[in-house]
């Protein structure tokens, strides 16, 4: 039984990583394709943005003399580069993936628009938001609370490489427990960074939740999208 009919499901650019030290790994795009083709096939509307931080991080660049401005820019663009292959491989895997960039850059990507993602989810076909928000000083993050309201997702999935929220990174503190759910108030006051402050706030501000859990475990999509009790729902 599906729980969820509409998504907007936010990837990390580094998880397409995967085995390798920078770029694309096949094995990763090809695993997150079929699972999220398997979504698609059973009827879910779903909407993707995706990083770029395996490409080029804006943030990041300004540390080694990029100007702020241009580093996001370029951050954009790895943002497309991702979303290009993402939606090479659901094709393959007989899903249409339609490509929509933040910026203008036909015929790379259609130019951004609420009605045409819709229009895209409710044809089946994956709309896969590319671009970022179009401006610099705003992470993927907030794009992906952005586009979640916009396309009017009843939550967003945050697919990461740890599952769900802890009281501290559980790859470095062994002792760190996990949330089962945990209210955005709470994730304010202990200063729990699973997204910026801008998405945090405006996924409560619009009542949207947020479900933490870890993408790179194969069937994991599947068991959110069916109810499963894994990773920490944010509310």
């Amino acid at each position: 039984m599906i729980k969820y009919r509409r998504i907007l499901l936010k990837l990390s650019g580094e998880s397409l990583i995967g085995n390798q030290n920078y770029g694309i790994d096949e094995n990763r795009l090809n695993d997150y394709a079929e699972q999220i083709a398997d979504l698609a096939k059973m009827g879910v509307q779903i909407g993707i943005v995706i990083g770029g931080g395996n490409i080029f991080r804006g943030l990041s660049g300004t540390n080694k003399g990029f100007d702020r401005v241009k580093g996001d820019q370029m951050g954009m663009l790895a943002t497309v580069i991702n979303s290009l292959a993402l939606s090479s491989a659901l094709k393959s895997k007989g899903v249409s993936g339609r490509v929509f960039t933040a910026i203008r850059m036909e015929p790379v990507g259609e130019f951004y628009a609420k009605e045409k993602a819709i229009s895209a989810i409710e044809k089946g076909e994956v709309a896969i938001i590319s671009g970022g928000t179009g401006n610099p000083f705003f992470t993927t993050d907030t794009a992906s609370a952005l586009r979640a309201i916009e396309i009017e997702a009843e939550i967003m999935f945050k697919g990461t490489r740890v599952d769900g929220v802890y009281t501290a990174d559980p790859e470095k503190d062994p002792e760190a427990k996990k949330f089962e759910k945990i209210s955005f108030d709470e994730i304010y006051k202990r200063n729990l960074r699973i997204m910026d402050l801008t998405a945090t706030t405006l996924c409560k501000e619009n009542n949207l939740p947020v479900l933490v859990f870890n993408m790179d475990e194969k069937g994991n999509l599947k068991k959110v999208i069916t109810g499963e009790n894994i990773g920490t729902i944010v509310y």
